[in-house]
Formats: C-alpha cells, sequence, structure tokens
C-alpha cells in the first residue's frame, strides 16, 4: 500500500540538486591532477635517499647529519599541511596549491645551486613545507567532487600518487645522481614535477571547495579561484545566455593566515588520537627501515648509487599494489551514525599488524648478519605489503569520521606521522650503532605489537565516541544558530 508520502518521495529526489555537477571525465581529470600533485612530495623525499652516502662524502659529514636532514623534512612535511588544510577552507582548493607549488619550485632551484651543509639542510626543510601541503589537499579534493558511496573508489585512485612517489623516486634519484650527479636530482624535481604541473594546474584545473563553489554551478569571483579554461567557458556561457542562467557569484573569500591549531581538534579526540598514534608508530616503524636502507646497503654490499636505487623496488611496488582493493561503502546513504564503520576499517588488520612487526624484526637480524641481499629485499617486500594495508585502512576510516573536513583530518594524521617519522629517522643510527641492527629492529618489531591493542579500543568503544563527538557538534552548532535567529 503506497502512502500520499511515498508517492512523493521520487519527485523530492529529482528534486535535489546533483552532489556535483562534473562529468565523469571531468571527476577523472581533478583526480589525476590531485593524484599527480601528491606524487611530488613522496618523490622529492625519496629521490634523495640513494644519494645520501655520495652527498655524505660531498659535504664532508656524518651519516648522522645527513640523517637530520631527512628529520627535518619530515618534521616539516608535518607541518606543512595544518597551514594548507586551513588556507584551502578559507580560500579555496586552488590557492593553496598554487602557493605550495611556488615554493616548492624556489626551493629546488635553491638546493640545485647550494653547495653547503647549512643550506641543504635550510631548503630541505623549504621544499618540504612546499610539497608537503599536497597530502591534506588530496583528501580535500576528492571529498569535494565525490559521494561518500563512491569515495573510496577515488580516494584509491587520488592517492596512488603518493604511494608511487616512493615507487619511483629511490630508482629515478638513483638514476640521475649516477649518471649527471646529484645536483640533477633537484633540477629535475624543478624542471619536469614543479613547472610543468604548476602550468597545467593554473590553466586547467577548477576550484572544488565547495564552501567556495558548492557542488561547481557557483562560479568564483575571487582570481585565484578561477582556472584559465574554466574563465573562458564562463565568458562563452555569459555571451550567449546574457546574465540569465549563471549562478550568482559568492563574495569572494579573503586570505589570511591560516590557522594550524585546528588540527589540534581531532587529535584531542579519544578514538581519533588512538588512531593517530598507532598510525604513526606503523608508518615511522618502515620509515626507519627506508631512511636507513641506504647506509646499510651501501656500507654492507658496498653498492652504487644507481643500484642503492633499484633496491627500493621490491618495497614500493607493494605500496602501490595495496592501494587498491578497499571498498567497503556498502552503507545507506550517508548516514554512519549506526553503522560500525571502525569494525569495518580496522577488522583485517590485525593479521598484517604481526606480521608486519615480525618482517621487520627479521630485517633487522638479517642484516646484522650480513646474509644475500636477496633476504633483505624480500623482507622489505613484506614490510610493505603488511604495514602498508594497516595504514591505509586507518586512513580510510579517519576520512570516513570526518567527511566534512577531510582535509583537517589528513593534516592530523599527516602532522602525527611525520613527526614520529622524524624522531625514528634521527634515533635509528645511533640505536643501531650502539645496539647493533638486530637489537635496534627488534626493539621496533615489539613496540608495534605492544601497542597493537589501541585499534581493539577504537573498535570496541569507537562507535559510542563518534555518537558522543556528533550530539557535541549539534549542540554548539544550535548554539551558534540561536542568536542569529533572535536577531532577525
Amino acid at each position: 500500500m503506497k502512502t500520499p508520502n511515498s508517492r512523493e518521495r521520487p519527485h523530492e529526489v529529482e528534486a535535489q540538486p546533483v552532489y556535483s555537477i562534473y562529468t565523469q571525465r571531468q571527476k577523472f581529470f581533478i583526480v589525476f591532477m590531485s593524484s599527480l600533485g601528491g606524487f611530488f612530495s613522496p618523490l622529492s623525499a625519496n629521490t634523495y635517499l640513494p644519494s645520501i652516502p655520495s652527498l655524505s662524502e660531498y659535504l664532508g659529514v656524518s651519516p648522522s647529519l645527513m640523517n637530520l636532514t631527512v628529520t627535518a623534512f619530515l618534521i616539516f612535511q608535518g607541518l606543512a599541511p595544518s597551514f594548507y588544510g586551513d588556507l584551502a577552507d578559507i580560500a579555496g582548493r586552488r590557492p593553496a596549491y598554487l602557493i605550495s607549488f611556488v615554493i616548492y619550485i624556489a626551493a629546488n632551484i635553491g638546493l640545485a645551486s647550494q653547495s653547503s651543509y647549512a643550506a641543504l639542510f635550510v631548503l630541505r626543510c623549504l621544499q618540504s613545507s612546499g610539497s608537503g601541503g599536497t597530502y591534506a589537499l588530496n583528501s580535500g579534493v576528492i571529498a569535494d567532487i565525490s559521494t561518500t558511496a563512491e569515495r573510496g573508489k577515488y580516494m584509491s585512485a587520488a592517492q596512488s600518487g603518493i604511494m608511487l612517489g616512493p615507487a619511483i623516486g629511490p630508482i629515478l634519484g638513483g638514476v640521475l645522481a649516477q649518471h649527471l650527479g646529484w645536483r640533477s636530482i633537484f633540477w629535475y624535481s624543478f624542471a619536469r614535477c614543479g613547472s610543468i604541473y604548476l602550468i597545467v594546474f593554473a590553466i586547467a584545473v577548477p576550484e572544488t571547495a565547495r564552501k567556495v563553489v558548492g557542488n561547481g554551478s557557483i562560479p568564483p569571483t575571487a582570481w585565484w579561484n578561477r582556472s584559465l579554461l574554466s574563465e573562458v567557458a564562463r565568458r562563452k556561457a555569459r555571451t550567449k545566455q546574457g546574465d540569465e542562467g549563471i549562478s550568482p557569484s559568492p563574495k569572494p573569500r579573503g586570505l589570511r593566515f591560516p590557522n594550524p591549531l585546528k588540527t589540534l581538534l581531532i587529535i584531542k579526540e579519544k578514538d581519533c588520537a588512538m588512531m593517530l598514534f598507532y598510525n604513526a608508530i606503523i608508518y615511522s616503524s618502515w620509515y626507519t627501515v627506508t631512511a636507513n636502507l641506504s647506509n646499510l646497503l651501501s656500507e654492507n654490499y658496498h653498492l652504487d648509487t644507481l643500484h642503492l636505487g633499484l633496491c627500493y623496488i621490491d618495497w614500493n611496488y607493494a605500496r602501490v599494489a595495496r592501494r587498491y582493493g578497499f571498498s567497503i561503502d556498502k552503507r545507506r546513504g550517508d548516514d554512519l551514525t549506526k553503522f560500525p564503520i571502525e569494525k569495518a576499517r580496522l577488522s583485517i588488520v590485525w593479521p598484517f599488524v604481526y606480521v608486519g612487526a615480525v618482517a621487520i624484526i627479521c630485517f633487522g637480524w638479517a642484516a646484522m648478519l650480513k646474509t644475500h641481499i636477496s633476504v633483505l629485499l624480500i623482507l622489505t617486500f613484506a614490510m610493505a605489503l603488511f604495514l602498508t594495508a594497516c595504514y591505509n585502512s586507518m586512513n580510510l576510516l579517519l576520512v570516513d569520521l570526518y567527511p566534512n573536513s577531510p582535509s583537517t583530518a589528513s593534516a592530523a594524521n599527516n602532522l602525527t606521522r611525520c613527526l614520529l617519522s622524524a624522531g625514528g629517522s634521527a634515533v635509528i643510527d645511533p640505536m643501531i650503532r650502539k645496539m647493533g641492527t638486530g637489537w635496534a629492529y627488534t626493539l621496533v618489531g615489539i613496540l608495534i605489537i605492544a601497542l597493537s591493542p589501541s585499534l581493539l579500543i577504537v573498535t570496541r568503544y569507537g562507535p559510542v565516541w563518534r555518537e558522543e563527538r556528533r550530539l557535541r557538534l549539534e549542540q554548539k552548532e544550535e548554539a551558534r544558530k540561536q542568536p542569529a535567529e533572535r536577531q532577525v
């Protein structure tokens, strides 16, 4: 039996505006450019790794001091998204991208020209500040153009660039440093990566921030939000239709200094804090391996720069492969209030945690005993396969918990993981020299296992904490609206 309400429901659905006006082809291009933008920060981090021994010799500094440049890069890579995420919410995605790549290009020019350790250190920080913001912007763009039902698919595609950067980076860095010298690494980043991308982005990529353009139907008024192609299309439409049919433009959003402290609002939530911390432990654990891998292989197996880069292949092909396959968006609409999303995302993580931890321990002892190099490469593959599966599952859960502010959630995730990874890359070399490689990585593996019950706590109590957070935010929103209603 049909009720009057049930008869009207189809008309209500038809009356609702589409979530995004972009076609599949346009979405594909936006996702591709977002993925390519996210490619540069891990590319810059990893093209550098194979050249650490040769740079150490050229500058006359110790491996420990060279590892500090890796640490500094990670610190600024963690801090940058906190600024860019808020900037993207204030003025839109495009100005945040444009500013980040202008800084990135300038830093690469300086790095290619410098000849001192101090300049290398400072400019690596600047380079990371430029490229690091793409982590937060990547998730924000995907949330702008995709519903929760299709977000998993687009998120995997967009973040494939972040996974591909470490896969290509060491190989590319090894080839360039071996045949053209270490300066060519930074000239390549300037020419091919930064400059060409910036030109294409400025010309073709539209503004997607929903606070600026809604579902894409509201034309932005600020010049920094308009791409050249969208401006041409808008003028053609205005010529044909006049002022009719053109959505009214909102007042341009002014630029102000971003507030990075907004990221801390997510970190203080109980469920998010536990996940962010454990996710950072996972990330920093395998970063202690990658940051020190070139030194271990150079000292123990006497490999040149090219072969050092090639030794990262197995580890990173696994990282790329694990980006595809998590598609569990089987939910009714966008309502997750009664759906145990924590259990859905984390139930698969447990075996990966323990196998990945064991692989790290075995890697340490294999390196200490100087086994055949193939053993180390197999173990790096295993670490990537299992630990990255853990990391990516928790990443997706964070976006699920904050669908309205994915850039801020990604910034919080990036902040914690990069700061812990910076600490890990700084202490791993002294640990190895005092404890030995085997015991150093045994300690890292035990740390992963010892802290794993935090995921069980999130699975058990996460839905309760999430509901408490939802009610608290609703109360704040109602309290904010009441003064405005009284004035009206």
